[in-house]
């Protein structure tokens, strides 16, 4: 006999499982794959490097706006609706950013699909966890992670031959056959009979806190590497006003009798810990994808689809390896799971810190494989620990904050290793240029080499052996970068390990009996 759930959520298993898993895959492609065209997109609308990437924080302000109001918007329009609701959105902006005809129109309409997507997965995850029986739960979370995984895996290869094949604008259209497919497996499958709304009036104090905080966060961290952080009025401005909505809204909700974020969630121990361990894990995930296709693309000169297949190769154990975790989660501990992640992960960081200007393809994949190992032991156990004593009236609101917290640690990720990364390489340079002694029988040795290759193919081999003695010494400098910045990322992790210690194991009463309304 299934639990409770099946009378809020009801409809065939398999069919539900699928449209969820899907709609997980295209709102976390959606990300990974327009990074890959960017630089297209660039040209197409001949703007500089540096505003291009607001396409991408256009996307992550919005998501980072919706993610923590999903339970609220769950409770009054309904889990259903309101999943529609985003998926329709979703394909409706993915259109109109395909048909896009500058800048300032891109950004508009990607923070339209950011408002879609954010919302997909938390409630995705929702749907899946309240559709399967107790003794499922681990599996359910296992599904729904994966299809969240296989987007990252897949985007850069795809948007790789996407834009071969095409142009920039599949990337989006993509979307269209996706998304509509989805709509159609959920229109006849997902079945909420028993939902009642929750009519309460939105709180428009906090909604705009909340957006004035969150987007001003994402301002900061964005612009900041570029502005010289602290030394720029408007950093100081946006940073200003992002602590004072910040800290207002959470004073603000938790005296309100019926807030629109519940951070009374927070007060569970266990949510609050696996909450710190999904921070760091977010900061860890994507800033570690950062370097890496850094280095790749920067250091080693491979081409975006040679990076793509080199990301699908390591990383498509996560594929085998959550559907497994999911059907041990009840037969191993979780912490002992985690652990093991964890372990794998700081491996993974700890060679990955030791790169060279020239390494093989075999030892990418490697490291790849070792990290992947240790993310997929550690999404399902840490999101059934962090649940499993929350109760069912704010399931909703814990899994958008639990989400929130990962994509806000990705975005500080990001921006501090952009930061470190650049500043370091500055540093480096200057050492190794000091460290250079002109006249030294080492120097002139490879001055000499480079002076004969250049003899016969430059019309001045002087001043090209000595750019090339520059260019060797700027690799260098940026490879010891890459090796700090992900060894800064080594210390930052190994805090969650730290953090098992004080975590209990879940209560299954509460972790596989949920209902949202």
């Amino acid at each position: 006999m299934e639990n409770q759930n099946s009378s809020f959520v009801e409809g065939p298993k398999f069919w539900i499982t699928l449209c969820t898993m899907l709609a997980s895959l295209m709102a976390v492609l959606d990300i990974s794959i327009v990074n890959v065209a960017l630089s297209d997109i660039r040209a197409s609308f001949g703007v500089q490097i540096d505003q291009i990437a607001w396409i991408s924080t256009g996307y992550m302000m919005a998501n980072v706006i919706v993610i923590p109001m999903t339970g609220w918007f769950q409770k009054r329009f309904g889990l259903f609706n309101y999943f529609l609701f985003s998926l329709s959105l979703f394909i409706i902006a993915s259109i109109l950013c395909g048909l896009s005809w500058n800048l300032a129109s891109m950004t508009a309409f990607r923070m339209i699909q950011g408002a879609g997507g954010g919302a997909i997965i938390p409630c995705a995850s929702t749907i899946l966890m309240s559709r399967y029986p107790k003794n499922q739960q681990g599996m359910a979370q296992a599904l729904i992670g994966l299809g969240a995984i296989t987007g990252p895996l897949l985007g850069p290869t795809l948007g790789g031959y996407l834009i071969e094949w095409f142009n920039w604008h599949m990337i989006f259209f993509i979307n269209i056959p996706l998304g509509i497919l989805c709509l159609f497996i959920a229109t006849r499958s997902i079945k909420t009979p028993s939902f009642v709304p929750t009519i309460t009036p939105i709180d428009v104090k906090a909604f705009l806190l909340l957006i004035f905080g969150m987007s001003t966060l994402q301002f900061v961290l964005e612009e900041g590497h570029r502005r010289f952080w602290f030394q720029d009025n408007w950093i100081i401005a946006a940073t200003v006003v992002c602590i004072t909505c910040s800290v207002t809204l959470v004073i603000h909700q938790l005296e309100s009798e019926n807030p629109i974020i519940d951070f009374r969630v927070f007060k569970n121990l266990n949510y609050t810990l696996c909450t710190l361990i999904n921070f760091i894990l977010g900061v860890t995930l994507f800033s570690a994808s950062f370097l890496f296709s850094m280095y790749c693309g920067t250091v080693l000169n491979l081409p975006p689809l040679e990076i793509g297949l080199i990301f699908l190769k390591g990383c498509m154990i996560q594929i085998l390896i959550m559907p497994l975790i999911g059907l041990l989660i009840n037969k191993i501990s979780g912490r002992i799971m985690i652990a093991f992640g964890i372990i794998m992960t700081l491996s993974s960081l700890f060679f990955n810190g030791h790169l060279t200007s020239n390494v093989p393809n075999s030892f990418l994949i490697t490291v790849l494989f070792l990290r992947s190992l240790g993310l997929g032991a550690i999404f399902i156990p840490i999101s059934y620990l962090a649940l499993s004593g929350v109760e069912q009236k704010s399931l909703g609101n814990a899994v958008g904050l639990f989400n929130l917290t990962r994509e806000l640690g990705g975005s500080i990720g990001l921006a501090w290793m952009a930061t470190m990364l650049i500043n370091h390489m500055h540093i480096n340079e200057t050492l190794i240029k000091n460290n250079v002694i002109v006249g030294s029988s080492q120097t002139e040795q490879q001055f000499n080499h480079l002076l004969q290759m250049y003899q016969g193919r430059s019309w001045n081999p002087t001043a090209a052996a000595y750019q090339s003695l520059q260019n060797r010494m700027s690799v260098q400098a940026l490879v010891q970068s890459f090796n700090f910045s992900l060894l800064m990322l080594f210390i930052v992790f190994l805090v969650a390990f730290f953090i098992i210690f004080f975590l209990k194991e879940g209560d299954n009463k509460n972790a596989k009996s949920v209902t949202l309304h």
